[in-house]
């Protein structure tokens, strides 16, 4: 199979698969190495393709409705806490993003949806000794949320507010 070729299946893997898939996943099912399907996304990605990257694999860019960019501020303990308080009140985390005086903007793309999600994310973070992007900004950091709902996001910042999560 050649590039090209292979390059569609991907996209066709990731338009399809009702989840997202890991880039090993995909070099099983096409026979290639990990790194040929990081190369091949990257390529993708270059040409236009909203593919993004997350937690549990390759997905297209969800498209949402209504999105806002919330500004919070907590030590790393609590990170499962506010993760837990978006989704419970409605809210998808779509990334998390800092501003770095070296290299500007920084953001890690999360879609974390459920408090599954939220599990994942912690235990890889824990499991992987791995360090938060809001570690590099004193705790400061936005999340993308989405929701369906004006109440929603309400909701969202009431519950950030009073866990003292909510920079205002």
């Amino acid at each position: 199979m050649d590039s090209n070729a292979r390059r569609a299946r991907i996209q066709a893997m990731l338009t399809t698969g009702p989840t997202p898939i890991s880039a090993s996943q995909i070099a099983k099912k096409l026979r290639v190495s990990r790194q040929t399907v990081v190369g091949d996304v990257a390529l993708l990605r270059a040409e236009g393709e909203p593919i993004v990257a997350t937690l549990k694999g390759y997905e297209y860019e969800a498209q949402y409705t209504h999105k806002a960019i919330i500004v919070c501020r907590h030590f790393p303990n609590d990170t499962a806490d506010e993760l837990t308080r978006i989704v419970n009140a409605g809210g998808t985390i779509v990334d998390a993003e800092v501003s770095h005086p070296l290299y500007g903007q920084l953001k890690g793309m999360l879609q974390i949806k459920t408090v599954a999600d939220v599990n994942l994310f912690v235990g890889k973070l824990k499991e992987q000794q791995g360090h938060l992007l809001s570690e590099l900004t004193d705790g400061v950091h936005t999340h993308t949320v989405a929701y369906e709902t004006p109440a929603q996001l309400t909701a969202i910042q009431t519950t950030l507010r009073e866990a003292g999560y909510l920079y205002e």
